[in-house]
Parts: structure tokens; sequence; C-alpha cells
């Protein structure tokens, strides 16, 4: 069956697209899960399917039409949640859902709900198209490598920005540069994902890594493993049982983080035994 799956030239389109997007996914999602940013990434991710919808009305590239508009979007949404938490709870709430709601009414008044809209909304990776994948390739590779090189700064600023500018690093920069790498990571997910499910990529890894592990390093590392193994085993039992991609991945995030949490259990009880004979 795998000989076959590549014997298709889109299945390994999706293949190499979906395997950087899930890295480059995991890599910024241990970085807002642990600000506590996670929901700005649903946020984003409705102001994407927004952007798309206007790109499909005047024929443009969805792709670069919903890059500027999602990054312009994550830098508001930044700001407004390092001024006031609560405030920035309410505005993503807000802007989630005013986006939708426009990018809905936007399709239904011009070329309805067609294939591509759908496509945008639950996710369709099998049908990216050449130039699709090269973008997709270009940009994970870019927010890999800058997060790898700038990993040192990150973690300063994930953990205790307090201490980032008493070292000379720049919070404020660094947030914004996380706030670039999400938005850019969500656009390019959101093909593989669909609108509605991105944020699944994004929280899913690290918190399943933070069941069983405490360091950042440990955590990052993890949540990459993990997010590269559900993508696999979602588009390969997708393709063998015919299911939709980007729900077969969630489902696949789903278990894993069962799985790990009763890995945690029984390290809690292993512990608590130990302690009591001791």
């Amino acid at each position: 069956m795998f000989l076959e799956f590549l014997s298709y030239a889109f299945l390994r389109r999706a293949l190499l697209s979906g395997l950087l997007i899930s890295i480059s996914a995991a890599l910024v999602g241990s970085s807002l899960v642990l600000k506590r940013y996670a929901m700005i990434g649903d946020g984003l991710s409705h102001v994407g399917f927004a952007a798309l919808a206007i790109a499909m009305i005047f024929s443009w590239s969805p792709l670069l039409v919903a890059l500027p508009i999602v990054i312009l979007a994550a830098f508001l949404l930044l700001r407004i949640s390092e001024n006031n938490p609560l405030r920035g709870d309410a505005a993503v709430a807000m802007i989630s859902s005013a986006a939708m709601a426009i990018s809905i009414l936007l399709i239904s008044v011009t070329k309805g709900m067609n294939t591509d809209v759908f496509s945008f909304m639950f996710g369709s990776i099998l049908s990216l198209s050449d130039s699709d994948m090269i973008l997709s390739v270009v940009l994970s590779v870019v927010v890999v490598l800058f997060y790898l090189i700038s990993y040192n700064k990150i973690f300063a600023v994930t953990f205790d920005e307090v201490f980032a500018e008493s070292s000379g690093i720049s919070s404020n920069f660094w947030n914004s540069v996380l706030a670039v790498l999400a938005a850019v990571t969500i656009v390019l997910g959101m093909r593989m994902m669909g609108a509605l499910l991105i944020s699944s990529l994004i929280i899913f890894p690290p918190i399943t890594a933070m069941r069983l592990f405490g360091s950042f390093k440990q955590v990052s590392i993890v949540s990459v493993l993990v997010s590269v193994a559900t993508f696999l085993i979602g588009i390969f039992s997708s393709y063998a049982l015919n299911l939709p991609t980007g729900p077969a991945i969630v489902i696949a995030n789903i278990l894993f983080f069962l799985f790990f949490s009763f890995l945690r259990q029984l390290r809690r009880r292993k512990k608590v035994t130990v302690g009591g004979q001791e």
C-alpha cells in the first residue's frame, strides 16, 4: 500500500507539504501554548478564511492574499493580548466570529459554497497543486530554520520576558516574530486541515508532549515527533479507508493525547507506590 501511495504525484505532494507544515506547527505551537496564546491560532484561522473568501471573489491567489492579512491580524491580536489577557481572549472571540461571518456572507452572495470553499473550510491537502506545494515547502522550511536559529531567544521570551529584557533580548520584537511564524504556519496549514481544524494542529502536539515532559526542549522535540506521527497516521488512514484527511489527523492527535495521559497516570501511580514502600 505504501508503494502504491507513493506512485501518485498528488499524494507525494501532500506527503512532503504535510510533513513540513506539521513540523512548523509543532514548533510554533509549543511557544504559543506555553505563552497561553493558543487561542490566537484559532482566531487567525478564521481571519485567514475571510482572506481566502476575498481572494476567491476576485480570482486572486488565495495564499498570497491570506498571508499579509493574517500577519497583520496576528500583530493586532498580540498587542491586545499583551495589554490585557482578558480583553485579548474577548478580542480573539470577536475577531473569529466576525471574520467567519464576513467570509460566509461574501461567499454566499458571490460564488456560493463550492468545492474550493469546502477545501479551505475543512481541508483538502490531496488537492495541492505544484505551485501550492512549492510555496508550502519553501515557507515551511523558512519557518523551521528561523525557529531553530532563534531558538534561544524564543525560549527566553516564552518563559520570562522580564529576564529576556534584562539580557538584552527585545520581548516585543521576538513576540512579533513568533506572531509572524504563527500566521505563516496557519495560512499554510489551512489547505491541509481547513480553517475549522488548523488550530488543532498547533495545540494538540504540545499539550500531548506536556503530559510527560517538562522542559521546553523536550516539549518541542516530542511535539514534532507527535505531529509527524499523527500526520502520517492521518494521511495513510484517509487513503486506505477513504476518510477526510483533516479529521483523520485530529482523531490521531486525540488518541495520542489519551495515550500520553494514560502513561502519565501510570507514572504517577508508580511514584506513589514507590513512595509508600519507602
